[in-house]
């Protein structure tokens, strides 16, 4: 089943949108039968679920770190994470890249977006975004790429409402683009969950991070 499901959403998504599955309170069968079907790239919420699995799975997965990231936990997983989603201030941004130094590595991130109608999701506004990656003190952070974007639509089920979010985030990503430095170029725009991904391919989302329609629902 698990395996059919990635199958129809690569499909639906075409070859140019990554897929990430998102795993989260699933079992580890659960994500091997993903694995087995083809499927390397797994986003967890939490970071303590992440390690407990990222011990458990083949080396080869890659890890996205997708939830709301406190400073505290950056540390476990700066030695293998592959993206960090969620990056929504300079402090967060600061630690990753201390602990990336400390690991002889650079870690791509995501600057996430504020675009929904919701004051309980995380994001940067779009002149925050602006002033953080114009700052003389981003240009010191040489251990952290910022290779993207990312942006919750509300929760609804207005699918023109959901677009016109979708599509904001597209012409704002266009804008950025421009802006090239040693940690920043942009190529990926993340966009589009289970209940709206493809809202967000047509939108031109290149990467959707999808679950219940993997896994099931909780």
């Amino acid at each position: 089943m698990i395996a059919a499901n990635i199958d129809k959403i690569k499909q639906q998504i075409g070859m140019g949108v990554q897929l990430i599955a998102v795993s989260k309170t699933k079992p580890v069968p659960m994500l091997m039968e993903a694995y087995q079907a083809g499927q390397r790239a797994f986003g967890e919420n939490k970071v303590q679920e992440l390690l407990a699995k990222q011990a458990e799975m083949p080396a080869d997965v890659e890890w996205h770190l997708i939830g709301h990231l406190q400073s505290n936990k950056v540390k476990p997983i700066a030695p293998f994470v592959y993206l960090i989603h969620s990056v929504d201030g300079f402090k967060l941004l600061e630690v990753i890249n201390k602990e990336a130094h400390k690991n002889n590595r650079v870690i791509n991130c995501l600057l996430q977006i504020f675009i929904a109608d919701e004051e309980t999701k995380f994001g940067l506004s779009e002149a925050e975004a602006k002033e953080l990656i114009h700052s003389a003190a981003f240009e010191q952070l040489t251990n952290i790429k910022i290779v993207g974007l990312m942006g919750m639509a509300t929760n609804t089920d207005d699918e023109t409402k959901i677009t016109a979010e979708f599509k904001g985030l597209k012409i704002f990503f266009d804008r950025l683009k421009e802006h090239r430095s040693t940690n920043f170029e942009l190529s990926i725009l993340s966009m589009g969950m289970s209940s709206d991904y493809m809202l967000a391919v047509e939108a031109e989302s290149n990467m959707v991070r999808v679950g219940s329609s993997i896994f099931g629902t909780r």
